[in-house]
């Protein structure tokens, strides 16, 4: 797994916390946040954005992750991802989220979250273990 130190992913957790501050949840008040670390050194969170039309919602993740992309570039890559929630509820990132993150993350990233027994860390390949894959030429 890609070596941070413990205060290193505390620090992680703790700016995944402050995003879900500004979570758009008025149906469920599931409010997350998500924070990744880049290989650039840079620190990006996201939040989740509901909508009426359940479907459309966009997930903390998946959020930190375009906002990623759209100051960076797609060349950027994920060392590490932490995700918090003000509910004191476990939450893994969600199969939608695993398939779009494994395309910009390390396999090795550790991938930081709440579960009903305590927060876990976990390298990315074991969240998603085999995950869709298309080589571009």
């Amino acid at each position: 797994m890609t070596k941070l130190t413990q205060p290193e992913l505390d620090e992680l957790v703790e700016r995944a916390r402050k995003a879900a501050q500004h979570s758009y949840s008025p149906y469920s008040q599931f409010r997350v946040g998500a924070a990744l670390v880049l290989t650039n050194g840079e620190i990006v969170t996201g939040t989740n954005v509901e909508n009426v039309s359940f479907g459309l919602t966009i997930c903390a993740e998946r959020s930190a992750l375009v906002r990623a992309v759209s100051q960076f570039g797609p060349e950027i890559r994920v060392v590490a991802i932490a995700i918090a929630n003000l509910n004191g509820l476990a939450s893994p990132p969600c199969g939608a989220c695993r398939q779009v993150l494994a395309e910009f993350i390390l396999p090795d990233a550790p991938v930081v979250f709440p579960m009903a027994d305590g927060v876990r860390t976990m390298a990315f390949s074991e969240v998603l273990p085999l995950g869709f894959e298309m080589k571009l030429k």
